[in-house]
C-alpha cells in the first residue's frame, strides 16, 4: 500500500494530567503515516485524486493547538480519527511525542504510537 508521511509537525498545546500542564501550553511533534492507494494521483497529477496532507496538516495542528486532553493516548486517538475522515485512508498510524515531560532527569520525549 501506499502511503503520506508527515514527520516532526509541531505545534504547542495543553494535554496532561498534572495542574501545571493543565494550564500552560507545552510543545508536541506528530507524525502521521497514511495508508491511500495513491495510483491515481500518480497517474492524473491532480490534487482531488489524492489527500491533501497540507489539509491534515492544519487539521492535525488545530487539534493540538485549540482541544486539550489528559493523556496523549487520547490526542493520537483523536488525530487518527480526523485522519481516517477521508475514505479513501484505508489506516492511520500516529504518534505524539510529549517534548518537555514532567519526568525527572535528562530525558528527549515520551511518545505513544498508535495504528488505526
Amino acid at each position: 500500500m501506499d502511503r503520506i508521511l508527515i514527520s516532526a509537525l509541531r505545534e504547542e498545546g495543553i494535554h496532561g494530567v498534572l495542574p501545571d500542564e493543565r494550564v500552560r501550553r507545552q510543545p508536541f511533534e506528530v507524525d502521521i503515516e497514511l495508508c491511500v492507494d495513491l495510483r491515481a494521483a500518480g497517474a492524473t497529477d491532480d490534487l482531488a485524486d489524492t489527500v491533501d496532507y497540507g489539509a491534515i496538516a492544519d487539521t492535525v495542528r488545530a487539534i493540538v493547538a485549540d482541544e486539550s486532553y489528559l493523556l496523549i493516548e487520547r490526542l493520537a486517538e483523536r488525530i487518527a480519527a480526523a485522519c481516517r475522515i477521508d475514505p479513501r485512508v484505508t489506516a492511520a498510524t500516529v504518534e505524539v511525542r510529549k517534548m518537555e515531560p514532567p519526568i525527572a532527569g535528562a530525558i528527549g520525549h515520551v511518545a505513544v504510537r498508535i495504528e488505526r
